[in-house]
């Protein structure tokens, strides 16, 4: 059985396997985050069908979206999450309008904790731990289908787990991490930090050549952007790319609605873009 990844956007991905679908951060549109980041800049895809297992690396509405999810999830379909946050009103201002469309579209989540495993038809979800630059919970998902193994990275930040990772569930055909290094000014987070919420493109480069997987592919860059609330760096996806296959992990840019075949580690539609 092989495993075919389809970008859907930002960062959301699409996983076939044996004609049976995953999603991770799977979103259509960016809700009421548009006023603050305004309207993507670059496609937002929903699946091509019926979706088996939905995974949400963090509760960010442009990380889940409870009514692409509600739409798309087939009758048995399971949906995984991280715990929810805790503490009083401001803790909770960044995963409160994800909490509330989830409960608002009937979807019930389960929570899954780091180093936990979820079984569901040939997909195995193992959450593992993150770091979301606002205290917010987070997680990123190795998901493995019939020895194939790939690792989706939400937006986290760098931290020291990448080593455990690579050494409990490793080896990875794929690594999709987050590249674009925003620096974010957002109303319920103040004073604003100067520094990145989220991997930048050297960052997310170290985090692969530890992970060492055959292939490395960069998300949530370019989709979002509004200066000074959402500010990326520049060029992140073809930076990332360079640093990456300097490091001698080759990496490759999919561009939304793009396919990754795992069986060949090749793309099957992408243009792989030249290193710097």
């Amino acid at each position: 059985m092989g495993m075919r990844v389809r970008r859907l956007g930002w960062a959301g991905i699409e996983i076939e396997a044996g004609g049976r679908r995953a999603v991770i951060d799977a979103i259509t549109t960016m809700g009421p985050m548009e006023p603050f980041v305004g309207p993507a800049r670059e496609p937002l895809l929903p699946p091509s069908g019926p979706i088996d297992l939905a995974l949400v690396t963090h509760l960010h509405r442009d990380h889940t979206d409870a009514a692409a999810i509600a739409a798309a999830l087939a009758p048995d379909g399971v949906v995984l999450r991280p715990e929810p946050a805790t503490g009083d009103g401001p803790d909770l201002a960044g995963t409160a309008w994800a909490e509330a469309d989830l409960t608002g579209h009937g979807v019930t989540a389960q929570v899954v904790r780091p180093w936990e495993s979820v079984r569901h038809g040939p997909f195995t979800a193992t959450a593992v731990p993150a770091i979301d630059g606002f205290g917010d919970p987070q997680v990123s998902w190795v998901l493995a289908v019939d020895g194939h193994r790939i690792l989706h990275g939400g937006d986290t930040l760098f931290h020291g787990y990448w080593w455990s990772i690579a050494a409990r569930l490793g080896p990875f055909d794929a690594v999709f991490l987050p590249v674009n290094g925003a620096v974010c000014d957002f109303p319920h987070r103040q004073p604003a930090s100067p520094f990145p919420a989220c991997l930048d493109p050297g960052q997310a480069a170290v985090a692969a050549t530890v992970l060492r997987p055959r292939l490395a592919v960069p998300i949530h860059y370019d989709t979002m952007y509004r200066a000074p609330v959402y500010q990326q760096v520049d060029d992140p996806g073809g930076t990332f790319v360079a640093a990456s296959t300097r490091a001698g992990v080759p990496a490759v840019v999919l561009a939304p609605g793009e396919t990754l075949d795992l069986a060949v580690a090749v793309p099957a539609t992408a243009a792989r873009r030249a290193p710097v």
